[in-house]
């Protein structure tokens, strides 16, 4: 591969550590799609004879044929997707294929490949992410109006709505969904024809190139282009922040699912048994993907540290950039699959829920609130007489709406018997209506305007 530059071969162990087929063989496809573009380009500018062009045009299909059918070899001598390529198609037209790689160098190709990778990776992600806030809504909109104790520090806060629960995660998504939209926007450009580093003395069209690829247009300078890898790891911090939320539903899922909750009870198509406890139902999917989003995360420190300290331009640190993504889509993408699958499939305990809302004193804000607005009452007054009315409870063993009023006045004259109109859960949930509250209307319409309805 390497002419008359050197005499012997390298080691087995250089040969082994030095190629990249391996992995990068994923990226066939795109570097097949690049070279067609690159060689009808030439053509165009007369660089390449047409007949030649068309020559080498017809040997890639038929290269492309032979990997879609049998596979990509791992011929570690050809060290990486490019040279497989051009060696097979070599062996499919003979020595016209030689003239494919005219201006053009492996660093500007595996840029170009790898951005087309990584953009079809996100193309398939934001699919995936659709799916999952689709089966996000539809389970939020049949359980709009249900109870369920809302926590601060896991302790029982407020009653929401299960479905303003659900809703919060399809925000979550919505937001990892416009970060993966604003990076595909931002590494669209074609770092095709930036040749090795410097550019090409030949007159080439990028523009042209650029577009039959689907990019915005061609990189600007010719040094970023080739040593750039801002692309992949915005993929893979896009990535990690997806896969934090997804870990903290999966999370929910596995409390949830627990006998101390028991709030949700997971279909059998995404739970698993025990080897010796036959009884147990276990939440392995969610648990699973709990554990992906440290690896995606390990995934995102990998290429950073890997890219940290190199200079300008290439550098042989970079093909190690893939491994990293190639991992990291295969890891998301089961995640939100399994997540996708478990929201839809999961049978919600939502009269688990009702009873642990209305046991954990979860509408003393509630009774608070009305000492402010019908009886005039500075809130951190009434913060202090809710308190001794959540004590009185407590000593009577019932919730705040079975304290009699006799008990309540006692703590403060100002109390009356007005006061019941609110201390129940779904009065607590139907009066929080300001703009982003767990108001059965407020969740419906939020669905409505995620739906674009």
């Amino acid at each position: 591969m390497w002419g008359g530059r050197f005499a012997e071969g390298p080691a087995a162990v250089m040969r082994e550590i030095n190629a990249s087929i391996p992995f990068d063989k994923r990226m066939w496809q795109q570097d097949i799609a690049a070279s067609q573009a690159h060689v009808a380009m030439l053509a165009e500018q007369g660089v390449v004879a047409a007949e030649d062009a068309a020559t080498i045009s017809s040997g890639l299909d038929r290269v492309a044929a032979d990997y879609a059918e049998n596979g990509v070899p791992d011929d570690l001598t050809l060290e990486d997707i490019h040279m497989l390529t051009e060696a097979r198609l070599a062996d499919a037209i003979g020595p016209v294929a030689g003239r494919l790689h005219t201006a053009r160098s492996r660093n500007d190709q595996v840029a170009t490949d790898f951005r087309l990778w990584v953009r079809d990776a996100i193309d398939q992600t934001l699919a995936a992410l659709d799916a999952l806030d689709a089966a996000l809504l539809a389970r939020a909109e049949q359980h709009a109006g249900d109870v369920m104790p809302g926590f601060t520090h896991l302790q029982s806060a407020q009653p929401v709505t299960l479905g303003h629960h659900l809703m919060a995660y399809h925000e979550m998504i919505a937001r990892d969904g416009s970060r993966f939209q604003d990076a595909r926007a931002r590494m669209n450009l074609c770092p095709l024809g930036s040749a090795a580093l410097a550019g090409t003395s030949f007159p080439l069209d990028r523009q042209a190139t650029a577009a039959a690829l689907g990019f915005d247009g061609p990189t600007r300078n010719s040094l970023d282009a080739v040593s750039d890898r801002d692309f992949a790891i915005e993929y893979l911090t896009c990535a990690a922040q997806c896969s934090l939320h997804l870990s903290r539903l999966a999370e929910e899922f596995v409390l949830w699912a627990s006998q101390p909750f028991g709030f949700v009870s997971l279909s059998d198509q995404w739970s698993t048994g025990s080897s010796i406890m036959p009884q147990k139902r276990n939440p392995d999917a969610a648990e699973l993907v709990r554990g992906h989003a440290g690896r995606i995360t390990g995934c995102l420190v990998s290429l950073m540290v890997t890219m940290k300290g190199l200079p300008l331009a290439y550098s042989k640190d970079m093909q190690d950039d893939k491994p990293p993504v190639f991992e990291c889509h295969d890891l998301l993408g089961l995640s939100i699959a399994a997540m996708t699958g478990m929201i839809a499939s999961a049978t919600f305990r939502t009269d688990r829920m009702r009873a642990l809302a209305e046991s954990g004193f979860a509408t003393a804000t509630d009774l608070a609130d009305w000492l402010v607005r019908e009886a005039d009452v500075p809130f951190r007054e009434a913060h202090h007489i809710t308190g001794r009315a959540v004590a009185r409870a407590e000593a009577l063993g019932v919730t705040l709406d079975k304290v009699p009023l006799a008990d309540l006045r006692a703590i403060d004259a100002r109390i009356d018997d007005r006061i019941y109109s609110v201390l129940s859960v779904d009065a607590s949930v139907a009066s929080r209506t300001s703009f982003g509250g767990t108001a059965p209307a407020n969740v419906r319409a939020a669905i409505c305007a995620a739906r674009g309805e």
